[in-house]
């Protein structure tokens, strides 16, 4: 009881609440931002605690008659508090309103628990109760962070806003895109794995796209961005007919198409979509410059 106690002061001091799932579902995007990154501390810590709480038990029991039962009983009942605690709130996340700025702090959880779960495991031999709850959490947690993928996805094929942009400058678009896109390369591992069984989902996509020559070769993170990319350029070429003046459709789409090569050339994207894809972006905005001579 003494050390429970302990080991909740230790996880209030780090910053992780006691909140019901329906508390989380209510808090204000910024503010469970700054609740998740606490509770990514908290998790990583949980571990060097339980730690240290394994070793007083077994400090404090060894020599004793049957001391592994009560040992162990000792040790689940006092840390499966603080444990389930943190669970709770990653259930809440896990099952709350997707929406395209979480993926990434909910990747962040997915790689955190991920890390975390082995020693866990080790941890607790009482398999049934703890470690399936968080293995059931990272399943989740994986769950959450492709469906909010895929509507990101749909967000940027259904964007139709019509007011063409002055003098045919970067879209607000292109740029939301390219820079999320960018920031996800640094979840390639994780979407890899996450991916892979979802990889069906771009099949629908092969046939009009004109990169399928590169698509068997990619890992499943480069295939979905390449798609995602893919139907960003087919939105453009959309808002590019907003234009009355025919020039202007395609310093629209040469302004556009070659922040998307810039934004894939400067960044660890032109790995994943290969230098094909660049040099064929390329005559691609080529192509519109000698059809807006023309126009023009």
């Amino acid at each position: 009881s003494v050390r429970r106690d302990v080991l909740d002061e230790c996880i209030s001091i780090l910053g992780a609440e006691k909140l019901s799932i329906e508390e989380v579902q209510k808090i204000e995007w910024r503010s469970l931002d700054e609740k998740i990154k606490k509770w990514i501390q908290a998790v990583m810590a949980v571990r060097v605690l339980l730690s240290g709480e394994k070793r007083l038990c077994e400090q404090i029991f060894n020599g004793s008659e049957d001391s592994e039962p009560i040992n162990e009983e000792c040790f689940v009942e006092t840390t499966k508090g603080c444990v389930m605690q943190l669970l709770n709130f990653g259930e809440a996340v896990a099952i709350g309103r997707r929406s395209p700025e979480k993926l990434f702090r909910i990747l962040d959880m997915y790689d955190v628990l991920g890390d975390v779960l082995p020693d866990l495991q080790a941890l607790f031999t009482d398999r049934e109760l703890v470690c399936s709850e968080a293995q059931g959490l990272l399943d989740r947690l994986g769950e959450a962070a492709i469906g909010t993928f895929v509507e990101f996805e749909n967000a940027v094929q259904g964007e139709t806003s019509r007011k063409p942009i002055q003098g045919g400058e970067i879209h607000p678009l292109t740029r939301y895109v390219m820079n999320y896109v960018k920031l996800l390369v640094d979840y390639s591992g994780s979407l890899n794995t996450l991916l892979e069984n979802s990889a069906d989902e771009s099949d629908h996509l092969q046939n009009d796209n004109g990169d399928n020559l590169q698509l068997e070769d990619m890992s499943p993170t480069a295939r979905r961005l390449l798609l995602l990319i893919t139907s960003l350029e087919s939105n453009l070429e959309e808002k590019s007919r907003l234009y009355e003046d025919s020039a202007m459709q395609y310093i629209f789409l040469m302004n556009n198409i070659l922040y998307i090569v810039q934004k894939v050339k400067d960044s660890e994207l032109r790995k994943l979509l290969g230098d094909q894809w660049v040099r064929k972006r390329r005559g691609q905005v080529r192509q519109y410059a000698t059809s807006y001579l023309r126009a023009s």
